[in-house]
């Protein structure tokens, strides 16, 4: 064993991981382009951008030149009562490229900070307005991340059963589509009409990530803002895992009409390569802050907010983002994606696939229901590794979500590999 799996299961506590079943994890040593090398040497194909974060590939020598040279500039500050021209400049860029009412830029750590801040910021407008407003709406099987305000509007399962009774009550409806949209339209009319206590709506926009790249359409989605826009309840889009790109668009919110009052973004926001989360809101969230009044601050804050250096490799990583040829490879993979698509629909082993964007989904066959459980996921991960790729399945959901360096060859060897783990299972 080398050191440093030594060193790993004498220290180290890995995320998500069953501990007492769970193999020697791989020793990664290098990133390069779409892939890992392992301590053996082994190229692994990253299927799923490293957790989802990776747009550009690993060790993209342009975000790395920028990050280098802000490290040389000023690697972290204060930003209360500070500022510089890292954080001005990406503001700035990241409301050019949100919805029209997006006003204010909120840094913070990760996808569950940025998930937490917009909560409280809904929270705080309505206490700074004088109304009483603590409930929020989520849908079923939602995940927001695993602060205790994102367990709280996620679904109640495996990842918060420990601590259920802590957390607060969310009123849970399911995934909007033709046959039930009508229902869950007159359900919260009926709510809202005999309850005044309902302070926002949030959702993952399209895509629900952990819950099993489950999608819906965005028509169904646009008439659940809608009303809530028309009974003043504040609607939040984590947008954590749809942002630039992943779904086809810069935003899932651009294909709504209806636009979200906060925007939760993180995950790919710096290429893979900083730690990061943004909330943006619209202006009378922020104008509900500025007062004569003191106690109506928004006291909330990290340590890590705004570091010049994760915004040096968002701003470069957008630079990226902006480019013509990012574009015409997120629409080659979406293309092959749906080719393969096609390939699959008399596919006995399978209940359904589906696809938005980069994001492919396969949803697979078994005696166990589907869920983030299913005794599947093992063997799908050990096949595709010892093929050198590197997917980390949602129970007996096998996804894709690559970076978008990926060429065709790569792609085509993901879905050959594929078919060979539908031809052997059964």
């Amino acid at each position: 064993m080398s050191t440093t799996l030594n060193n790993d299961q004498q220290f180290v506590w890995h995320p998500f991981t069953h501990l007492k079943y769970a193999p020697l994890p791989i020793e990664l040593v290098k990133g390069e382009g779409a892939f890992f090398i392992d301590a053996d040497g082994n190229k692994l194909l990253d299927a799923i951008s490293s957790w989802w974060v990776n747009l550009h590939g690993h060790c993209n020598p342009y975000i790395a030149k920028k990050v280098s040279e802000q490290l040389q500039q000023l690697e972290h500050a204060i930003f209360s009562a500070f500022t510089h021209a890292p954080a001005t400049e990406l503001a700035k860029r990241l409301i050019q490229h949100l919805p029209n009412n997006q006003a204010k830029i909120f840094y913070s750590d990760n996808g569950s900070t940025a998930v937490e801040v917009a909560l409280k910021m809904t929270l705080q407008y309505w206490h700074n307005t004088g109304v009483s407003k603590k409930k929020f709406i989520a849908f079923e099987n939602a995940y927001h991340g695993d602060t205790f305000g994102g367990m709280s509007v996620g679904a109640r399962n495996v990842f918060n059963n420990a601590f259920e009774n802590l957390l607060f009550d969310v009123i849970h409806i399911p995934l909007p589509n033709q046959d039930n949209i009508e229902h869950i339209k007159e359900t919260l009319q009926q709510w809202f009409t005999n309850h005044n206590d309902i302070a926002g709506f949030i959702f993952e926009p399209l895509v629900q990530g952990a819950a099993g790249m489950q999608m819906y359409g965005a028509k169904f989605l646009d008439e659940l803002i809608l009303l809530c826009n028309q009974n003043n309840i504040v609607t939040i889009a984590d947008e954590v895992m749809t942002g630039f790109g992943r779904t086809g668009k810069f935003f899932a919110n651009d294909y709504l009409i209806h636009k979200a009052d906060i925007i939760c973004l993180s995950k790919g926001i710096t290429g893979g390569f900083m730690p990061f989360g943004v909330t943006s809101c619209a202006q009378f969230i922020y104008d509900s802050c500025v007062s004569d009044d003191k106690t109506k601050t928004f006291f909330h804050g990290h340590s890590y907010t705004a570091n010049p250096t994760a915004c040096a490799a968002a701003l470069a990583s957008l630079d990226l983002m902006e480019q013509e040829t990012t574009w015409n490879q997120i629409n080659l993979i979406n293309k092959l994606h749906l080719a393969f698509i096609e390939s699959l629909k008399d596919n006995a082993n399978i209940i359904d696939v589906r696809c938005i964007g980069t994001i492919l989904a396969i949803e697979i066959k078994t005696p166990e229901h589907t869920h983030y459980l299913n005794s599947l996921s093992e063997h799908i991960a050990s096949f595709f590794i010892k093929e050198n790729i590197i997917v980390r399945p949602l129970g007996n959901i096998l996804y894709f979500i690559p970076p978008y360096c990926i060429n065709q060859q790569e792609l085509e060897k993901l879905y050959s590999v594929t078919n060979h783990f539908l031809e052997s299972y059964n």
